[in-house]
């Protein structure tokens, strides 16, 4: 075996690197063609719109694809760029604006994951002939029996398997990940050491398509009926004041919500429906129990096989924050999640992560999106007493 775990020799073992110009693929790059692989870049371009083309921290565009271009040239590697604009605004960006007009907080990294970058390009990959897709995320892929098993990275700040939870099993065989065991300083060491101009580059933002770090200023632009006014409403029914559009608005946010009572403020629960922005105190956010849609399970066995009484496991509902301990059950066919040590400014549209330990070595096992949740009983009171027939308000 060849230190990607495949069975011949790396001169014999051609690997596509997904290359955005970044410090971190451009040294998996760099790594495997110093090993000896038969080394292919690529770039899919995502997006080129004004200020984004030139912006630091940006990914994708037409800066990065320079830079990625000259480090191939360095490496002396083949070097391809795929327009995949069209399938990205469909896949991702167009997905993302309509799930935030309707209240849900989306994640378009995952969406982007699942549909162009472990979808089209790992395809596009194995028409080359290519024996695995490498990329420059922080995680760790071990062989686990017939299969390969995604763990959490050693750079624990780095860590994205947030990110990564929904790779079908099928994906997780075909890539590699070969930076899960480095940290961040470690790899743009590297990069230097390579020779490599883009060594010190700022890392990319998490959404790569914002030019300015505003997600309603995309979706104004693009969807201009989404930001219609509406009113501001406490728990206890009482109208505060009113909003521009609900895009304005995440769940847990306290500051500029454009109120005063005397008291601190929290927005509980986006009505997309009836446009109200409904906020509380912060026992109004405390959050025990998810419904999950769309889960992807990456556990031994069969997701349908875990015991009646539920698996311990610890979970992640947002990516900077440390996996807590948690149980998985089936109910109805469907997933649920119990925080057993709660959680606030949980929103649908978020993903829940599950792994086999809180620890840097822990296993994921896969997760997914958050569909509604279950509130404390008081806060359960609190959201039904305003909308009556509504369940388990997220």
């Amino acid at each position: 075996m060849n230190s990607l775990d495949l069975p011949k020799a790396p001169a014999d073992t051609r690997v596509v690197v997904a290359m955005s110009g970044g410090v971190d693929s451009s040294v998996v790059a760099g790594l495997l063609k110093r090993e000896g692989y038969d080394v292919i870049g690529i770039t899919l371009q995502l997006y080129d719109h004004g200020a984004a083309v030139k912006r630091a921290g940006s990914c994708c565009a037409g800066q990065d694809i320079a830079d990625a271009r000259r480090v191939a040239d360095r490496l002396g590697i083949p070097y391809y760029v795929l327009d995949y604009e069209k399938r990205f605004r469909d896949a991702v960006i167009n997905p993302f604006m309509e799930s935030y007009v309707a209240g849900e907080t989306p994640i378009p990294c995952v969406a982007c994951n699942q549909t162009v970058k472990f979808a089209d390009l790992l395809e596009t990959a194995r028409d080359l002939g290519a024996d695995a897709l490498a990329t420059g995320h922080y995680i760790r892929s071990r062989q686990n029996g017939a299969h390969r098993a995604l763990h959490r990275p050693v750079d624990a700040e780095r860590d994205q398997s947030y990110f990564l939870f929904a790779t079908t099993q099928e994906q997780v065989d075909y890539l590699r990940f070969p930076l899960g065991g480095l940290s961040k300083q470690e790899t743009r060491t590297l990069a230097a050491e390579m020779g490599l101009e883009i060594a010190a580059k700022p890392d990319s933002q998490d959404i790569c398509f914002v030019p300015q770090g505003k997600y309603t200023d995309v979706i104004a632009k693009l969807r201009p009926n989404a930001a219609l006014a509406g009113d501001i409403v406490h728990v206890d029914g009482r109208v505060l004041g009113s909003h521009d559009g609900i895009i304005n608005y995440t769940i847990g946010q306290r500051r500029g919500l454009g109120v005063a009572t005397g008291e601190p403020l929290f927005v509980v629960h986006l009505d997309a429906r009836s446009r109200r922005v409904v906020v509380g105190p912060r026992e109004a956010l405390e959050t025990r129990r998810l419904i999950l849609r769309d889960m992807n399970w990456l556990g031994d066995g069969a997701l349908a096989e875990i015991p009646a009484e539920g698996l311990e496991c610890f979970a992640k509902v947002r990516s900077t924050r440390p996996p807590a301990p948690a149980r998985l059950t089936l109910e109805n066919g469907g997933a649920v999640v119990d925080l057993l040590d709660g959680e606030t400014g949980v929103a649908p549209g978020q993903a829940c992560v599950l792994y086999s330990a809180p620890g840097n070595d822990a296993r994921v096992y896969g997760g997914g999106f958050i569909e509604r949740s279950e509130r404390s009983p008081a806060a359960e009171a609190m959201l039904k007493a305003l909308m009556p027939g509504e369940h388990a308000l997220a």
